[in-house]
């Protein structure tokens, strides 16, 4: 075992023990959150015209405070991009991470002293709580890489700005530089096929044994590797051991990945954003992610059955229930108030307190009343491949309400590595799988408003061919698994 090795085991267990403290009071953890975000932001514009110094209990916060997207907050975020002090958090922020909006065009989220850390923190102690719990750490030996956007930054009113991924780049802890792939320059490759071919080249050779990134995106790392060496990953990298990743669920992937891996890998799924680092794996053999309660965050759920209505009732971090969808309501260090980052999450623990990403409140199926979120279309689509060699790529559905003939349906789009022997069984595998996770899905089918599931099969590369025609391939673009209208469905 080497020095790196054995420090980092020594390190972990401090953490673990450092992260117990608050994890063991979590109730009282997220109250001193709140106060203390409170008390910071009372003088600023935001804290004025809503009455902080008088906020005393979240009673008094939910009153003052509505929930609010980034349309609702955009004049106070105008007026931070324009250069002016003390408007959502004390001072100018660090950074804004820039991303693309559906409805706003592009959204500039603040990133401050305070709550860049965090950002950082989370990355590096969902490794260290694996190192803890598995005893593995030899592969910090070797190299690993993030597949990330630009680190190059722009520049507004004094303020520096980009995709997060491209900021975090600038904040790799020295211990790990030597360690870290690909070059900057190669980082700095916008065109994301380029970039893809360049990081294959220079890591071909390399010791790798940690990858991280979007699932979609290391795929498409992966089968050019495997075209470049006519080998599994798994035998160009022997060392590799650990993937890591976040912003899609992997299980839709996993059987590809093991296939181009060619033997299993251990994983850890983190759930970061522009807003914010909210949760990792801190178990392997869990369900579900560790909330971050003691990371500048103040967290708030709404029902997700209940979010349109007038007057949802906004849930604190005690008062929550295994299994409801809840719309994700933030608070943070970075100036983000009652802040509706558009996820919707699952509680499978409250001791201590993990999630699952369940959705998107904008991303859903009731065109006839079925409420279908992401979380029951992924796990139907599990659950019809397993025992089988079944392979998906990519996959998205949408609902078909004007057929030529026949019955209104559900069609999932589908991209597949290895495609079923009998396509109408496996169709049906997922309806009955649906059936059972979704009682007005159910209802409508045995109510003959709707017949069971269409596949429509997509030609390889379909998917990426659409995200590069809307300008979104690669860096941290997701695919929606499902939309109420036929846009993507249409375009596919």
């Amino acid at each position: 075992m080497s020095i790196k090795s054995f420090a980092a085991k020594l390190f972990a267990k401090k953490i673990y023990s450092d992260t117990q403290k608050w994890v063991q009071n979590p109730v009282q953890t997220q109250q001193k959150v709140l106060e203390m975000l409170i008390a910071k932001a009372a003088q600023t514009n935001f804290g004025k015209d809503h009455h902080f110094e008088g906020i005393r209990s979240h009673a008094d916060f939910a009153k003052h405070v509505p929930v609010r997207d980034y349309e609702d907050l955009k004049p106070y975020v105008e007026k931070v991009v324009k250069g002016e002090e003390n408007v959502l958090w004390p001072g100018k922020p660090l950074y804004f991470a820039k991303t693309s909006g559906t409805t706003s065009g592009a959204k500039y989220i603040p990133l401050t002293k305070e709550s860049m850390p965090y950002h950082i923190e989370a990355a590096r102690n969902a490794i260290l709580h694996y190192i803890h719990e598995t005893g593995k750490s030899e592969f910090v030996d070797g190299k690993m890489i993030f597949l990330q956007g630009s680190p190059e930054l722009e520049e507004k009113n004094g303020i520096k700005f980009g995709r997060l991924s491209g900021i975090v780049a600038h904040f790799v802890p020295a211990y790990l530089q030597r360690n870290r792939m690909p070059r900057w320059e190669t980082n700095c490759i916008e065109d994301w096929e380029q970039k893809v071919d360049a990081i294959v080249e220079e890591t071909y050779n390399e010791n790798m044994s940690v990858i991280s990134g979007i699932p979609s995106w290391v795929q498409m790392y992966f089968e050019r590797l495997e075209k470049k060496g006519h080998k599994k990953v798994g035998e160009i990298f022997k060392n590799f051991s650990l993937f890591i990743y976040g912003g899609v669920n992997y299980e839709p992937y996993r059987a590809k990945f093991e296939n181009l891996i060619g033997r299993k890998v251990d994983s850890i799924e983190l759930f970061p954003a522009s807003e914010g680092f909210f949760a990792y794996q801190d178990k392997q053999n869990e369900k579900g992610m560790l909330l971050l309660l003691n990371s500048g965050i103040f967290y708030e759920f709404i029902k997700a059955d209940e979010f349109f209505s007038e007057h949802p009732k906004r849930y604190t971090i005690g008062e929550v229930e295994l299994g409801i969808n809840y719309v994700l309501i933030i608070s943070t260090n970075a100036g983000l108030w009652g802040y509706n980052i558009g996820d919707t999450i699952q509680f499978t623990s409250t001791k201590p307190y993990r999630v699952i990403v369940s959705g998107r409140i904008k991303h859903y199926i009731s065109a006839f009343g079925e409420h279908v979120i992401g979380n029951e279309v992924e796990s139907a689509l599990k659950e019809a491949m397993e025992g089988t060699d079944i392979r998906v790529n990519e996959f998205t559905v949408a609902p078909q309400i004007n057929p030529e003939k026949g019955l209104p349906y559900h069609e999932w789009f589908i991209e597949f590595e290895k495609e079923p022997a009998n396509m109408d069984a496996f169709s049906l595998a997922i309806d009955k799988a649906m059936r059972k996770q979704n009682v007005y899905y159910d209802d409508l089918i045995s109510g003959n408003i709707l017949r069971t599931v269409v596949i429509t099969k997509v030609g390889k590369n379909g998917f990426q061919e659409y995200m590069k025609s809307i300008g979104k391939l690669g860096g941290q673009n997701k695919l929606p698994r499902l939309s109420n209208d036929r846009k993507i469905a249409d375009a596919l």
